[in-house]
């Protein structure tokens, strides 16, 4: 912050610099430190203040971060977790099962008299590293949401769709997000919920994604918290939950540099 950083009031781990044209932004995790922006000279003018106030260690430009892999091209950045997507296939045992074509079948429901866990920390673990994954997976989003739902109390039924998941992520164990270098500053967003899709609470679930242009940059799907008497309601919950990633992916985008494409869109 003393170097002219600003911390965002968002997310406190985030500290962004705009100067004209130039933009740099600095993620903080623990002891580690990502920084991007479209200044050679600013980075490396940021890269010699932590060094002499913390000695740092420069590892060159991103790969590898927290089980993310980060490859880059001409067309953009490009990013998984493949080493992370095989090494879980690989603990549950289902690194030479046959995949499935989907998450999750679409009506699924469990009977109340499947056999519960003896060890109830299996399914919990395999869940917890399900939602890590959700960061570069949003096409599992909605099953390991709902999955998630029976941490408490889970059954035989409740595994098997899990290792369903798992099946189904052997398919495209690669597969992630592909940030576009062609992306204007234009933010799209779609939503919708599906009227009392849980079939023990009948409440609504609601998703969302939100786009930079053409890259996926936010998205969620959540139980709503309160039942919705009629399927127009529905909607209206989850338009003001998708207001929360909106604000804040704008407030973002008014700190990048404007250029003349990214001010007439």
């Amino acid at each position: 912050m003393d170097f002219g950083y600003t911390q965002s009031s968002s997310d406190h781990s985030l500290f962004t610099h705009s100067k004209g044209d130039s933009f740099t932004v600095i993620l903080v995790y623990v002891d580690d430190l990502i920084i991007a922006g479209n200044s050679v000279e600013q980075i490396t003018l940021v890269k010699g203040f932590l060094h002499r106030m913390f000695s740092i260690k420069d590892l060159g430009k991103l790969k590898f971060f927290l089980g993310f892999e980060i490859a880059r091209s001409k067309e953009g950045i490009h990013m998984c977790q493949r080493k992370y997507t095989l090494e879980l296939l690989a603990d549950s045992g289902f690194l030479g099962s046959k995949p499935a074509s989907t998450p999750m079948l679409y009506s699924i429901e469990f009977e109340e008299a499947s056999p519960k866990l003896e060890d109830p920390s299996i399914y919990r673990t395999l869940i917890g590293k399900l939602l890590y994954l959700t960061h570069t997976r949003p096409d599992i989003s909605q099953s390991t949401q709902f999955l998630s739902q029976f941490l408490q109390e889970p059954t035989m039924e409740h595994l098997r769709a899990a290792h369903r998941v798992l099946r189904y992520l052997k398919n495209s164990p690669g597969q992630g997000l592909m940030f576009s270098a062609t992306n204007s500053l234009q933010l799209r967003s779609y939503f919708d919920a599906h009227w009392a899709k849980c079939p023990m609470t009948r409440k609504s679930v609601t998703g969302f994604c939100v786009f930079l242009d053409k890259s996926l940059i936010s998205w969620k799907s959540k139980k709503q918290s309160t039942v919705s008497r009629s399927s127009c309601s529905s909607p209206t919950s989850c338009f003001l939950v998708l207001g929360q990633p909106i604000c804040y992916a704008h407030c973002q985008k008014c700190r990048f540099p404007r250029t003349d494409k990214a001010h007439r869109n």
